[in-house]
């Protein structure tokens, strides 16, 4: 329910088809860690080899965590009887969500996990086949299963197995919304044992966030539970749908309905269904009311109607639009991570309290700069719209994981107890990647202000599932060029609206004169006459430039159709370099396993110069400190310093000269070869005066034989995602795409475009 599960209603049914088949269905595959290219890696990997870690494991089961991926594989199991908003939809067709919380372990903690689909009709079934999983993984999260079976699965689990086993849909909202009460309760100035409590929902989530309500304080007399009937009261049915695990929470009172119980609650948690609570019921509350409406997409009363009525108010609900997004994001990877990284035999309620309150109290340390920009704010402060930290806080494995693990430590349930929880700390920053948010951050930087771009090749399949994308997400607002009948045509076909998107053909545009004028001005003295620019228009790549020119567009981009060199030779002409720049330069942003790189010149510069390679260098340095990377720059060769005295070396080691004199605040040197640039340790054995700080990020090459060649080898044998070309130098916001690439690709550089936009219009205010 809480998961991060479009809470805006803008994903089309062919789009979501399209990502979980292309370029292969399914959304992950297994890869091997060993290598296995020689018979004695066969002899290793498999007999006789292999016989050695089963003869370890034997004699200690331990053993298995040091030679086997169990240490960090996690299964995700579910039967598909309560999956997402589609209720018992059966386990094959819940495979593709077990498959998404795979990818989220992944990609936010580095733990490994497998989903598990199990085709069984009871609970028994479910219990016997979980447990025989157990010497596969290190832990098993349940996952989408109906309530009440949910419970007893969990419970009796919990029992015979001896690794973590957590039901995320109960646990994960309950951490989440703990920490969020902890802090919105200080902001109030309420005790947590004085609380008056209301529950809508009694399901698995609303069970489990009361039983950790009342581990944190809250007193358990003081919670009142309603279902779909009613309040849950002492002495109410128990065949009126109370099961034994609502019953915990049946209680002494007159209130029957949930407008009763809300009459003077301190707070209420909703984990039920969209629109149940009106205004009215809001306003009966108490004095400075903390309201938790968690229900997706549409929460049980919405934000702006809570907050009409109670100005005192504090509220959080399961939604990224609105203040405080309760996602279980922020739970149950680095839950996991920190109890299978010390072997845990349980997720126990210390640690479950102990993730809860890291929780609390990073929403209350000063955020970070870049976790600000990150979100499209210029700063988050505790307070009653920022009382739980982001979903994509990178600093949430940092203090939750290493909370657990702690406290796995302490209650003795870790096998493998960690010694310092700083030296635990510093191991899982080396998890983290910068590539791993580079791109989410900088489409919540652009979101800031809405950058009107143009595409000129506005009749092209990928551009328009681009343009709708960029207003889905509100990234920008897209102008496509062409004949508006035919793209709407094309559009119909493809299930695409174009709601928000402009369409324009620009041969009836009323600016058309106006459009050839300038361009003639422009061009007049360049052999154009005004016949000559009226035909030039005609062109809608000349035509976008001359919008963004006179400023009717923020940015321009094209090149899904035609070759690089055809639409960056106009863009020359018409829109013209930066001032101060002499030559245009082209860039790839490629994302590693060892955080964002930067490659130049990869797109324009045939053969550079000294002051040319100079130039391509702090252009690409400023690049990446418009994504908030500090740049370390390092001048590519296949010399080191000096070891050759070719043309080639010497331009280089010139060029690094000029850098430093134009900008002495970079980080930069060279000539030098790229394994120097990536290991401290060589550049300290053989070239101690070698003046990098850090490993380089930013890599500058000799010529473009050399950078178009790396960025596509690191593309396509590496298999690292790369972004760009990226246009460099230019007075105005252009980028040129490459022919025939991705719509993922224009997204991403149009994402870029509106960024420089954005930036170019703050520093012209």
């Amino acid at each position: 329910m809480t998961d991060d599960k479009s809470d805006d209603g803008q994903i089309r049914p062919g789009e979501a088809l399209e990502y979980h088949s292309e370029p292969v269905p399914g959304k992950f595959e297994l890869t091997p860690t060993k290598s296995l290219s020689s018979q004695r890696d066969l002899s290793l990997a498999y007999t006789p080899g292999v016989a050695e870690p089963c003869k370890a494991i034997a004699e200690d089961p331990l053993m298995a965590y040091e030679y086997t991926n169990r240490r960090n594989m996690v299964g995700v199991v579910t039967d598909g009887s309560a999956c997402l908003g589609l209720g018992d939809i059966g386990p094959l067709a819940s495979k593709p969500v077990m498959e998404g919380k795979a990818v989220l372990f992944k990609h936010l903690a580095g733990v490994d996990s497998m989903d598990i689909e199990l085709d069984v009709e009871d609970v028994e079934d479910f219990i016997t086949t979980t447990r025989s999983l157990g010497p596969t993984f290190a832990g098993i999260n349940l996952e989408d299963i109906a309530s009440p079976a949910c419970f007893e699965i969990e419970e009796r689990l919990r029992e015979v197995m001896d690794i973590p086993v957590f039901h995320d849909d109960q646990h994960g909202t309950a951490i989440i919304t703990g920490a969020a009460l902890l802090n919105a309760a200080e902001l109030q100035d309420k005790d947590l044992e004085d609380l008056d409590v209301v529950f809508a929902g009694a399901g698995a989530a609303g069970i489990a966030t009361a039983e950790l309500y009342v581990s944190l304080g809250v007193e358990r007399d003081n919670i009142t539970m309603c279902d779909k009937e009613g309040v849950i009261y002492a002495g109410r049915d128990a065949d009126d749908d109370l099961d034994p695990y609502k019953a915990m929470f049946a209680r002494e009172t007159d209130d029957r309905t949930l407008a009763d119980a809300m009459d003077g609650a301190d707070v209420f948690v909703g984990v039920a269904v969209g629109g149940i609570v009106d205004q009215e019921m809001v306003a009966s509350m108490a004095e400075r009311p903390i309201i938790f409406a968690m229900a997706n997409p549409d929460p049980e009363i919405s934000y702006p109607d809570a907050m009409e009525v109670r100005d005192d108010l504090i509220m959080a609900t399961g939604r990224s639009d609105y203040p405080n997004q309760v996602n279980n994001v922020l739970g149950f990877p680095f839950i996991f991570r920190g109890a299978i990284d010390v072997a845990a035999r349980a997720i126990n309620e210390e640690m479950k309290v102990a993730a809860t309150h890291a929780l609390a109290e990073l929403a209350r340390e000063e955020v970070p700069e870049v976790v600000s920009k990150a979100y499209g704010e210029d700063y988050f402060v505790f307070g009653p719209e920022y009382i739980i930290p982001k979903p994509f806080d990178p600093r949430v494995l940092l203090r939750v994981a290493p909370a657990v693990a702690k406290a796995a430590t302490e209650s003795g349930v870790a096998r493998q107890p960690i010694e310092s929880v700083q030296s635990y700390r510093e191991e899982l920053e080396r998890l983290q990647s910068e590539s791993k948010g580079l791109i989410r951050r900088v489409i919540n930087k652009a979101k800031r202000s809405q950058q009107r771009l143009v595409f000129p090749e506005g009749v092209e399949e990928k551009v328009l599932r681009a343009a709708q994308i960029l207003v889905d997400e509100d990234i920008a607002e897209p102008v496509l060029l062409g004949d508006p009948d035919e793209i709407h045509e094309l559009a119909d076909k493809l299930d695409i609206t174009l709601d928000g998107v402009e369409l324009l053909d620009h041969f009836s545009d009323d600016r058309y004169e106006e459009m050839a004028d300038e361009y003639f001005s422009l061009r007049q003295r360049r052999g154009v006459t005004r016949a000559g620019a009226r035909s030039a228009m005609k062109h809608r790549e000349n035509y976008g430039l001359m919008m963004l020119r006179t400023g009717r567009v923020d940015g321009f981009l094209s090149g899904v159709t035609k070759p690089y060199s055809e639409t960056v030779r106009p863009a020359f002409q018409i829109v013209g370099l930066e001032e101060g720049v002499s030559s245009a330069s082209g860039a790839y942003i490629v994302m590693t396993d060892e955080g964002v790189k930067f490659f130049a010149d990869t797109t324009v510069n045939i053969s550079p110069g000294s002051d040319t390679l100079a130039e391509i260098a702090i252009n690409t340095s400023d690049l990446a400190e418009s994504f908030d990377i500090d740049p370390t720059v390092a001048m590519l060769s296949y010399s080191n310093f000096g070891t050759s005295d070719h043309k080639y070396a010497r331009e280089m080691a010139e060029a690094t000269k000029i850098v430093k004199r134009r900008r002495p605040d970079l980080d930069i040197d060279g000539e030098m070869h790229i394994d120097v640039a990536l290991d401290e340790e060589l550049r300290d054995d053989n070239f101690p005066f070698a003046e990098l700080d850090e490993n380089a990020n930013v890599f500058i090459f000799p010529n473009l034989d050399a950078g178009n060649i790396a960025y596509k080898m690191m593309n396509r044998l590496a298999g690292d995602e790369v972004i760009g070309p990226i246009l460099l130098g230019m007075n105005q916001p252009v980028n040129v795409l490459e022919l025939g690439c991705s719509v993922n690709s224009i997204v991403n550089l149009a994402v870029i475009t509106s960024l420089r936009a954005q930036i170019d219009n703050e520093h012209t205010e």
